[in-house]
């Protein structure tokens, strides 16, 4: 390509550029809100959020009482769910259901409002009250509008954050076994087993509940072992009744196998000591 016609090229764009700068600038102190409210329809609609957002966010003052000012709040709030600003979209969505109730985009708005809490909901390791924030505004949704045509996506958004809740919880109780705090671990994953009977990890958890009972029971006091052995047997038992083909098994079994042993040794003990006791 001939290298003066792409300098030409190039400085044609260049000047197109500062030129459409220009002209928003202009729209931006212009005192016409009218002209305004045309000019945010039209970068709204090449995808332009962040302008159509400047303007936007200055008429809407200005439309208040009139047909197209309902419009500009809802156009700016999705200009800022379209830019991933959710924490400012879910406020303005907020604000345009609770203003304009009857309003023929309010379903849309509430949708999108509980769209912009579930998107700030963070990976599962940190703190989840967005989470159930998030939940409790799709739950709303739901609640409000059973049939709305956003109804499925809003299910399939539930089911992913309930599944970020499983897995934080799971992963809260499993770090007590990893760090070997083996009391804490069958505590925790007794009360994951109860609150999430049906969390794609309650298979894992039963079995971790089950090692960590014997691995607890291992490192009692003497007095204490046959109790918590006792306990481990019936946790195998609760967990082979739920699971009877779990991938785990074979590892259950084997578990179980070595707490029968370790209770044969406790009742050993403790015949020898009664023994002993006797002949004193």
């Amino acid at each position: 390509m001939n290298r003066g016609f792409l300098h030409t090229v190039v400085l044609i764009g260049l000047l197109l550029v500062a030129a459409g700068c220009s002209n928003f600038q202009k729209l931006l102190k212009s005192d016409n809100v009218d002209k305004k409210y045309q000019a945010a329809l039209q970068y709204y609609e090449k995808e332009d959020y962040y302008r159509a957002s400047q303007l936007l966010e200055q008429v809407m003052p200005l439309l208040s009482g009139r047909e197209e000012g309902e419009r500009a709040r809802f156009l700016f709030a999705n200009s800022q769910f379209k830019q991933g600003d959710y924490i400012l979209s879910a406020y303005q969505f907020k604000l345009f259901y609770e203003t304009y109730p009857r309003s023929e985009l309010a379903e849309e708005a509430m949708f999108l409002y509980a769209q912009s809490q579930y998107k700030q909901s963070p990976t599962h390791s940190q703190d989840q009250t967005s989470t159930l924030t998030a939940i409790e505004a799709l739950q709303e949704f739901l609640v409000r509008y059973p049939t709305s045509k956003f109804a499925e996506e809003a299910n399939g958004m539930i089911e992913k954050l309930t599944a970020k809740l499983d897995q934080k919880a799971f992963e809260s109780a499993r770090l007590y076994y990893q760090l070997r705090y083996f009391r804490s671990a069958v505590v925790a994953f007794t009360n994951f087993q109860r609150e999430n009977p049906s969390s794609p990890y309650a298979e894992e958890a039963a079995f971790l509940r089950l090692d960590a009972q014997y691995r607890f029971g291992l490192e009692s006091v003497p007095d204490k072992q046959q109790e918590r052995f006792m306990e481990a047997v019936d946790y195998y038992q609760s967990f082979i009744d739920q699971y009877p083909e779990s991938r785990f098994l074979r590892s259950a079994e084997q578990v179980y196998e070595n707490t029968l042993a370790e209770l044969e040794k406790v009742k050993k003990t403790n015949t020898a000591n009664t023994a002993n006791t006797a002949n004193k």
